[in-house]
């Protein structure tokens, strides 16, 4: 009987306790207890596991967990005795800055303050043990969400040293998603401020704490060595292209399928490989999303559940105000082409306004973007050694994600996205262009192209936003771009999956005032492009009558916009 499967549970005693869906993780325990490191800093995408794994480890390791081994009983890591003795024998400090996303440094202190008074809160015990002095009780009692910067960024590394005297072992520290108040301090305006008080918590917990035993950090990024870990070099950084615990966050093609075998689905492998399939970590390709994965098992539906979890806005604002090259590669990287570009995993908040490849890094380790393949390291304009990689968007998941993200870039000017996909399917060209001259206005000041944008630039614009609001189409159309048919490329086609819809090619080109007169040539040339160059050939080899093809084309110059389906 297939196990029931629980949404968004992430601490490992309750899915145990209630038989819930699991994948056996519990290698990790081993692989990193054997590793030895003193700390560790493990960059997962958003939704890999990270809070699941780290809750695992504290069940594993705390002493609040000893003699609770049926926690473990029948996963791998039960399977050796000298595991099964560790169990419930350290004391650990467990914290999560997940939840830091405010708007202003004042308010994020407070909570990142009142985070550590809930730890003190936690070890009240210790007050009674005898072994503190009264400075240390002083101290124990300072700890509060108003304490001051000495007191709050010494918190971890005092309390490290009351349960070591306390226990007679040192401590092991788990903090999860250690880069989500930089990452809300960069978009916000606070960068400074957070990144000194981080540095200094860091240090003195991380660094000179000869309390520790060993501690693990995890985050979706690995934050600049200069900006919050300077003194740290006793840092093991496990990053999307290392081979150290590639298959312990995510699912494997593996575990993936067993799940759907499991729950009666094993017709739809295919179906579930085109869409969440696509992420790779270290060597080992082929790892799908857990949230995505999970919640296909118990909706049965495929939808963007990954992508639309939280706030894409970080991406979103990379390249709503990324540079001319920016946006056309990410044009490029969206109709199913590869971008191939130096990539350092540090990434350098502070540099991202500045640094496309900073850009392409954040994408990579938040997961919205694949390694194709790799290259050598390369040294970049900054001099810093970098590793040339062949990126492509993840998985048809995250494409849909983007041409969603798109949708919303415009909402505030577009009433209605469906006026154009009616208009479009009913063959209305006047409709079809009112629709997009009475946004061009918009789309150029939003995307900022210049008062002379290069002669590509405005087709290239133009081409993505169409692209992304017909992929409302996806379960109507196949819908392809920049692929080669007949004696060249086209540039949209919309290939009907039911009978009686008629297919659909869509050229774009850009007004050339040396070669044409007015729109009406340019039309009439990409029209005769799609004719001479065949395109529809690719439909006709699929058994779409030629009487069932319509063509349009595009004609662009500034802000100006013509469609017509008439050579004329």
């Amino acid at each position: 009987m297939a196990r029931t499967i629980g949404i968004g549970h992430q601490d490992f005693e309750r899915i145990r306790v209630k038989n819930n869906f699991y994948v056996d993780k519990t290698h990790f325990i081993k692989e990193w207890w054997e590793s030895d490191d003193d700390v560790t800093l493990i960059t997962r995408p958003r939704r890999f596991g990270k809070t699941l794994n780290m809750s695992m480890l504290e069940k594993f390791f705390s002493l609040e967990y000893e003699g609770r081994g049926e926690l473990f009983e029948g996963l791998a890591i039960w399977e050796e005795e000298r595991y099964r003795n560790l169990q419930g024998t350290y004391p650990v400090i467990f914290l999560s800055f997940a939840n830091i996303k405010e708007q202003n440094f004042e308010t994020a202190r407070n909570k990142i303050c009142q985070i550590l008074s809930d730890l003190y809160s936690k070890n009240a015990f210790l007050l009674e043990k005898g072994i503190l002095d009264q400075k240390e009780r002083r101290f124990f009692e300072d700890v509060s969400k108003d304490m001051d910067d000495v007191t709050a960024t010494l918190a971890i590394h005092q309390l490290s040293s009351y349960l070591e005297r306390c226990y007679k072992k040192k401590v092991i520290i788990l903090l999860d998603e250690y880069d989500t108040p930089m990452q809300e301090a960069y978009v916000n305006g606070y960068w400074n401020e957070m990144t000194g008080f981080i540095r200094s918590l860091f240090n003195s917990s991380f660094k000179t704490n000869p309390y520790l035993e060993r501690a693990v950090m995890t985050g979706i990024t690995r934050v600049s060595k200069e900006s919050v870990f300077s003194d740290l070099n006793n840092l093991e950084v496990i990053t999307t292209t290392s081979e150290k615990y590639e298959d312990a966050f995510g699912f494997t093609e593996e575990e993936v399928f067993a799940a759907l075998d499991e729950f009666g689905m094993r017709d739809k492998k295919e179906d579930v490989k085109r869409w969440y399939d696509g992420f790779t970590f270290g060597n080992t390709a082929d790892i799908y999303n857990p949230w995505s994965i999970i919640n296909y098992l118990s909706k049965g539906k495929l939808r963007t559940y990954w992508a639309n979890t939280s706030s894409n806005s970080l991406a979103g604002k990379l390249i709503r105000e990324g540079s001319k090259n920016i946006k056309q590669s990410f044009e490029r990287l969206l109709s199913g082409g590869h971008l191939i570009t130096p990539v350092d995993e540090q990434i350098v908040y502070d540099m991202l306004d500045a640094d496309e490849m900073a850009v392409w890094s954040l994408l990579l380790a938040s997961g919205y973007l694949k390694v194709v393949r790799f290259e050598e390291y390369a040294e970049n304009n900054s001099g810093i050694n970098a590793l040339n990689l062949e990126l492509a968007v993840t998985n048809y998941e995250v494409r849909l994600m983007f041409n969603g993200m798109i949708h919303g870039w415009f909402a505030g000017n577009i009433s209605d996205y469906n006026d154009f996909i009616k208009a479009l399917l009913i063959g209305d060209t006047d409709a079809m262009n009112d629709y997009m001259n009475s946004i061009a206005q918009s789309m150029f000041s939003y995307f900022d192209t210049g008062k002379n944008p290069s002669r590509r630039e405005p087709e290239r614009f133009y081409h993505g936003f169409v692209l992304g609001l017909i992929v409302e189409l996806s379960d109507r159309y196949v819908i392809t771009s920049n692929r080669e048919s007949g004696f060249g490329r086209y540039d949209v086609m919309l290939e009907p999956k039911r009978r009686g819809d008629d297919a659909i090619i869509l050229e774009f080109k850009v007004f050339h005032p040396r070669k044409e007169k007015e729109l009406a040539d340019t039309v009439k040339a990409a029209l005769e492009q799609i004719e001479k160059k065949n395109y529809e050939e690719v439909l006709i080899a699929k058994g779409v009558e030629k009487k069932r093809i319509r063509k349009y084309g595009f004609a662009f110059w500034g802000k100006e916009v013509l469609i017509g389906d008439e050579i004329g």
